[in-house]
């Protein structure tokens, strides 16, 4: 592993102290009420276009982003503007799920854990578990028994979309909490199958990883990797493997299960092999700095959150430190601190290259995990929606 670059992180962490995570807390929340006024009921759409989000409906699956980050907002200032807009948005993700309206996907856990289940653990309001248990529903009637997994996209068997992918990683945690709501096994038990469907067969060899795997729609058994979003289908997509790097540990503290310390430490040691000079990755791992490729700044947030993840079930010491270095790596250049008409948070992300989406510029989760990353660092305590 390239230790020059830890100790760059190591450095730069010993500067984010509790004044610099107020001050980033502070900036944040101001842009949020702005941006509450602009929104009102609506939502942002998933990415920017010229640094200024789209006014959307809940047809997303980048939404619960945008009431976590208003949910972080009011338990951080107590400003009821954050606690009304999120109460609206509760009743909105609640029809949603009644209309069943663009949910025929994996990404439930992205939409409910960040809104709904965050707000249940800071307040513990019963009615929001039937909202929680329902969404579970819907993610669990994705599961194929043959291959024992959750069906990332697409019509239910269909042998072209018959697959899973990196970033289910954090929509399993929705279904360990209707678990526990419910203290019916039957969610955790299919979160289990699917969470070492991923482990087992997305990691290569190298600790690099697949976007996608596909398997047998006939016989279940597993037949390849693939990438959706990725440069290619042997390259490394460096937000999927930041989801590794959260989801692995995040799995193990939930199921208290500690089987998988070595290899995540491979492949967080890929990640950080695969880190340039400004100490920022490309949207692919695959390109250095003779590259002239577009940065994901949302993948280091993601990391960094997973890195807290990690000490929390003690897979390294420092790791704690290397999160605060990451998260003062970001806030040097690549917030929006300075810029007062850029709407996002963090800046120069990438959501889907090929598509030409979103390409060097702000997107609801790098937003959302720079910001979880400061609170969880402000408040160590803190119970996250995952």
């Amino acid at each position: 592993m390239n230790e020059k670059i830890i100790q760059e992180y190591i450095k730069l962490g010993q500067n984010v102290d509790q004044v610099f995570l107020k001050q980033e807390m502070d900036w944040i929340c101001e842009k949020l009420l702005k941006n509450i006024d602009r929104f009102q009921e609506n939502f942002p759409s998933a990415c920017t276009t010229n640094h200024i989000y789209r006014i959307k409906a809940n047809d997303d699956w980048t939404n619960g982003f945008w009431t976590g980050m208003l949910w972080m907002a009011y338990q951080y200032t107590k400003n009821e503007a954050f606690y009304d807009i999120v109460m609206k948005n509760i009743k909105s993700f609640q029809q949603r799920l009644a209309d069943h309206f663009v949910l025929d996907h994996h990404d439930i856990g992205f939409l409910y854990s960040p809104s709904i289940v965050m707000v249940y653990r800071d307040t513990q309001e019963k009615s929001l578990e039937k909202i929680i248990v329902e969404a579970a529903d819907k993610l669990l009637n994705r599961f194929q028994e043959k291959g024992q997994f959750i069906q990332a996209w697409g019509q239910l068997g269909n042998p072209q979309e018959y697959r899973l992918i990196i970033d289910s990683l954090l929509n399993l945690p929705l279904l360990y909490e209707a678990s526990k709501i419910t203290n019916n096994p039957l969610y955790a038990h299919k979160a289990d199958a699917h969470y070492q469907q991923v482990i087992n067969h997305i990691i290569r060899s190298d600790y690099s990883t697949y976007h996608t795997f596909y398997f047998d729609v006939e016989t279940g058994k597993p037949d390849h990797g693939a990438t959706h979003q990725g440069f290619s289908d042997q390259s490394c997509w460096a937000r999927g493997q930041a989801w590794a790097i959260l989801g692995i540990p995040l799995h193990e503290r939930i199921t208290q299960q500690k089987n998988d310390e070595s290899k995540w430490t491979h492949v967080f040691e890929y990640f950080i092999d695969k880190i340039p000079q400004d100490l920022i990755p490309y949207w692919d791992l695959c390109f250095d700095d003779t590259s002239h490729e577009p940065k994901d700044s949302s993948a280091l947030a993601i990391v960094a959150c997973g890195l807290m993840e990690a000490q929390k079930v003690g897979y390294r010491q420092d790791a704690q430190m290397i999160a605060k270095g990451m998260i003062g790596a970001l806030s040097q250049t690549y917030t929006s601190s300075k810029y007062k008409d850029v709407e996002g948070l963090l800046m120069h992300g990438v959501y889907a290259y090929s598509e030409n989406k979103g390409v060097d510029e702000e997107n609801l989760w790098g937003d959302y995990f720079y910001m979880e990353a400061l609170y969880r660092l402000l408040n160590p305590e803190w119970k996250t929606c995952w």
